[in-house]
């Protein structure tokens, strides 16, 4: 059935299915990377990790030469290096969260990235939403309302909670890096290869020196442990964007199908979270995550 399924699909959809999946394994990993140890050593390794596994991979495609002088000024390397800045941050304070939130919570909130791009893009653009995105930002908050309800359960409140404070700001920074990258892309002009290959290189420097001033300055008080989960997680990250880009470039590809179909990455998270780590209330955050898909769904619908 499996194999049937596959053959009668667009082959853009395999992709972006594999993207999900393997975006799914990448936060779990992310969990287990961070989970009982030091964070910004963690962030560290693991980025550098993906960033290698992606200019190895770039080098064996013979483009490393192209990606690394295609950009036209040093005004455009400034603007990659704002966005390794966002990024980074936004990564920071995601990593920090999950270390303290159960993953059938952290994940969902991270999913609903897109809300809040399209709530920028209304305030930047003065974008009236429709009656159709309203229902969907409504479902969305709903979703959040019923987490904040079970939080409450096992001792999170959503007011505060450091936790749940950095994972909103981690989305809040995450979205705002995607309005970032279409001002990048299409109003200044700078190629998706270019800002992707000195993005890479910027952000780990960029945490590199995060990772510095943390140890010189202030004290973590949990020791870092090396996990083969760390290394994997960064590869993870550089396979699932490599699949959902190499999506976008296939034809008859439906640009709201692919981000919507990728955001279920939170589901094999949200499962993951359930089964191998125990997390509890299955059914009643089940509802709330099936809310905010259903939002999610409306909001992406055209």
């Amino acid at each position: 059935m499996v194999f049937y399924l596959c053959f009668i699909m667009e082959k853009y959809l395999i992709l972006i299915l594999l993207s999900a999946l393997t975006l799914g394994l990448y936060d779990f990993c992310k969990k287990l990377s961070v989970r009982d140890n030091s964070v910004m050593p963690t962030l560290f390794w693991a980025t550098f990790s993906g960033s290698l596994f992606y200019i190895i991979f770039v080098a064996c495609c013979g483009n490393l030469i192209n990606y690394a002088t295609d950009f036209k000024n040093y005004h455009e390397f400034c603007l990659i290096i704002i966005k390794s800045i966002i990024v980074g941050s936004s990564w920071i304070c995601g990593y920090y969260a999950l270390r303290e939130l159960p993953l059938s919570i952290a994940a969902p909130i991270r999913a609903t990235a897109p809300l809040w791009t399209f709530a920028g893009g209304v305030f930047l653009f003065h974008e009236i939403p429709s009656i159709r995105q309203g229902t969907g930002m409504i479902c969305i908050f709903i979703g959040y309302y019923l987490f904040s309800i079970i939080g409450k359960l096992e001792g999170i409140s959503f007011t505060k909670h450091r936790g749940i404070h950095l994972i909103f700001l981690a989305t809040l920074l995450g979205a705002t890096s995607a309005l970032y990258d279409k001002y990048l892309l299409t109003t200044v002009g700078i190629s998706k290869n270019t800002v992707q290959f000195y993005f890479s290189i910027e952000l780990v420097i960029f945490l590199g020196t995060c990772w510095l001033i943390r140890k010189l300055f202030f004290k973590d008080g949990i020791k870092f442990i090396f996990r083969y989960s760390i290394i994997l997680t960064g590869v993870l990250l550089i396979i699932a964007d490599y699949l959902y880009f190499y999506a976008i470039t296939m034809p008859n590809t439906q640009i709201a199908i692919l981000s919507l179909i990728r955001r279920a990455s939170c589901v094999v998270t949200f499962l993951l979270g359930f089964g191998y780590l125990k997390d509890s209330n299955f059914k009643k955050k089940s509802l709330a995550l099936l809310l905010i898909l259903i939002g999610l769904v409306i909001l992406s619908w055209k």
